[in-house]
């Protein structure tokens, strides 16, 4: 351990730059957090003394306070998701509390926030952009949000006073998250399924038999090859989708469904426990707040209006998915019966995928592994990058080796604007690696775009992104050969990643995502993926990783007829989960008959065509609600759907094959969309771009439910 670091010996406390990952190790961590929160406390007493309700005496100098510890810390969180350890947990855990008690403290300033109010009311207001404006308004909000305005007085027989309750409450709501992470991780990990004979790989694709093999290599078993096995599967995505899509072995496909659906349920990792008492927490939090409902509290910083207008547009959705969804499986019934398998008329929750992908062999006459082969990932970079020349003139070029990485896999991109100057940069983190790495997909900010002021002269902080996916690694010396999923996946990313560093805002606390309502942040990541069937971007990037012969146009055609394959239960399965999340975080209480598992199963009744099963405990895995940003948000997926369906249909009707229409109608998306971040109300950016308010008829369209609506 680092006795007493300085500013010289510890990387976590250089403040700013491109993070030094090459000499970050977790005994950093400790001092380095303690050091700058010590400095940070003084900081802040010193702001307090000294404020003025000015931009420049309240807004500049607290963005540099909170840019160091959003520096500082931002460096573990980031560390906590891609490299993981023992070591770096404990850390991690150690100072979580102090840095949970300076955000509390902070937000809780009533010298700030009375600083922030008289700003508003001051007549210096009107003079303000109106992106100050909005950075105002906000850094109000999240104060009374915070408990700004919760007395600090013990009243009676309290024990504590109400401010002191919500604080408790936030530190204890931050350890919980941490630790319900942790329990999901650990549980995917624990679980694989050693293969040894042919008949149990019977079905499996070359693709998935070389990284079973190799997975099995990477666990002691040196002598494993695709060919002869032994074959190691998970539950790590790139491993367990495509076993369930594929396995003829329908024992071991319900094993594996089962281990699936039942990670972090039972023993030292179970988050049934964790999962009760985060919502009784967060009830308590937002009845302190004066909230009647978790939810309630999480809309009054969204761009939806109330918790009846979610409902409204799930309950659309859901009306138009649902018959759809029902004759998906009447259809995959009758078509596993046609085939003469047993399972047919007692179809379970493990045969949907695999049937579904015999169905959609036939139907199309491709399977998702044949494709795989014309979408290595260095090829697929290509056509993302031609794309966004296309539509927005930025031109993107690899940076590696100009930034210190985490991981050798780790690549570096610079992105320059239609002059050559560089205006942004981000990392790729491509690959999965359950033993460090959590699943999924997500875009972070490593440094975000502002203005800076450095011995009177004015210069602009470039932004720089983190993408992170989890897709299938290179295997047996081949590149990564994507899913077209996986594309998916890749353009979702890279449309945040656009947000947030295309970004022309010149103030900190609004640029690129920063700012923007939560249920608005999808947009520009699922607009992103209506690109990947436009033609000149999938034929431009989709060639054969050996002999780079392009896409065979048939192939073109089925992907484009496969499009909306079972897109009722897609969409159906999405409005389950924002259904549940509501539900939970507005209706539910807990204590009472109803436990969140029975929750899920009553509104499972009218949001899914088969029921989960009894022992289901999908909700233990539930991160994105309990270890994520999307509590009481979980709509926000298909409310920004509407919003970036809507926001494609502009292209469609300027014309997909009229270039010069694209690229005028691309010019007013990065002008609006792109680049005004959180510095005008998402409805009002969606307008100027647009030139009128959303409507739901190219989502349902998008997805061949239009006539069902």
């Amino acid at each position: 351990m680092i006795a007493n670091a300085t500013i010289t010996d510890n990387p976590l406390l250089i403040g700013k730059g491109l993070p030094p990952f090459d000499a970050i190790k977790p005994e950093h961590v400790v001092p380095a957090m303690t050091q700058l929160l010590a400095e940070l406390e003084a900081e802040l007493a010193s702001l307090e003394h000294h404020v003025t309700p000015t931009w420049s005496g309240l807004v500049e100098p607290l963005d540099r306070l909170t840019e160091r510890l959003t520096w500082s810390w931002g460096i573990v969180g980031h560390l906590m998701g891609v490299k993981n350890s023992p070591e770096l947990r404990e850390a991690y855990e150690t100072v979580q509390p102090e840095v949970v008690q300076f955000v509390n403290k902070l937000n809780q300033s009533q010298p700030l926030y009375k600083a922030f109010k008289a700003l508003r009311e001051d007549d210096a207001w009107s003079h303000l952009e109106l992106a100050q404006q909005r950075i105002v308004e906000a850094a109000i909000r999240e104060a009374e949000l915070s408990g700004v305005g919760l007395d600090g007085e013990k009243r009676g027989s309290e024990t504590l006073s109400q401010k002191e309750r919500f604080n408790a409450i936030q530190l204890e709501l931050a350890e919980l998250s941490t630790k319900f992470s942790n329990h999901v991780l650990d549980a995917t990990k624990a679980f694989n399924l050693t293969l040894t004979s042919k008949d149990e790989v019977e079905g499996l694709p070359p693709s998935l038999l070389s990284l079973a093999a190799q997975t099995a290599r990477a666990a002691g078993e040196e002598g494993a090859t695709a060919e002869t096995g032994p074959w190691r599967i998970t539950l790590d995505y790139p491993s367990y989708v495509p076993f369930m899509e594929h396995s003829t072995r329908r024992d071991l496909r319900e094993k594996l469904y089962k281990a699936f659906i039942s990670r972090a349920s039972s023993g030292e990792l179970d988050n049934n426990s964790l999962i009760e008492r985060i919502l009784e927490l967060r009830q308590e939090k937002s009845q302190l707040l004066g909230f009647n409902s978790y939810a309630e509290l999480s809309l009054a910083s969204k761009m939806a209006p109330n918790v009846e207008a979610v409902e409204k547009l799930l309950e659309e959705l859901r009306r138009a998915s649902y018959d759809a969804a029902l004759q998906d499986l009447a259809e995959l019934k009758a078509f596993a019966a046609s085939k003469g398998a047993q399972e047919a008329n007692d179809i379970k929750h493990w045969d949907i995928s695999f049937w579904a992908e015999r169905q959609r062999e036939e139907k199309f006459a491709f399977s998702a592994e044949e494709l795989r082969p014309y979408f290595p990932l260095p090829q697929v970079l290509d056509g993302l990058f031609g794309l966004v020349k296309r539509l927005f003139g930025i031109t993107v070029t690899a940076a590696d080796g100009e930034a210190p990485i985490w991981h050798q896999d780790v690549r570096y991109f610079q992105i320059a604007d239609e002059t050559g100057t560089p205006i942004a940069y981000f990392y790729l983190d491509p690959y999965s690696r359950p033993q460090e790495k959590r699943g999924g997909a997500w875009m972070d900010e490593c440094i975000g775009r502002t203005k800076m002021m450095e011995k009177g002269t004015s210069s602009t902080r470039l932004p720089v992104a983190y993408l992170v996916c989890n897709q299938t690694p290179p295997v047996d010396g081949k590149p990564s050969l994507m899913t077209f999923n996986e594309v998916e996946t890749l353009f979702h990313e890279f449309g945040h990643g656009l947000q947030h560093m295309l970004t022309q805002v010149d103030y900190a606390r609004a640029a690129g995502i920063n700012n923007v309502e939560w249920d608005a942040v999808e947009l520009p990541s699922q607009f992103m993926e209506n690109w990947c069937y436009d033609r000149p971007t999938l034929m431009g990037m989709a060639k054969h990783y050996e002999t780079g012969e392009p896409l065979p146009e048939p192939y073109y055609q089925k992907l484009l007829a496969a499009r909306h394959y079972m897109s009722g239960s897609v969409m159906l399965r999405q409005l389950h989960f924002g259904f549940v999340d509501l539900e939970l975080h507005h209706r539910y209480r807990p204590g009472g008959e109803e436990t969140p598992r029975h929750v899920r199963s009553r509104l499972a009744k009218t949001t899914t065509i088969l029921p989960p099963l009894a022992e289901d405990a999908f909700l233990c895995a539930f991160s994105h609600i309990f270890a994520g940003g999307y509590a009481a948000g979980y709509y926000s997926y298909k409310w920004a759907e509407v919003l970036s369906a809507d926001a494609f249909a502009a292209f469609e009707e300027a014309g997909l094959d009229n270039e010069d229409a694209i690229a005028t109608t691309g010019k007013r998306y990065r002008d609006t969309v792109l680049a005004l971040g959180g510095s005008l109300h998402p409805m009002e950016v969606f307008k100027a771009f647009r030139g009128r308010e959303p409507s739901t008829a190219p989502l349902l369209r998008h997805n061949g439910l239009a006539t069902a609506a």
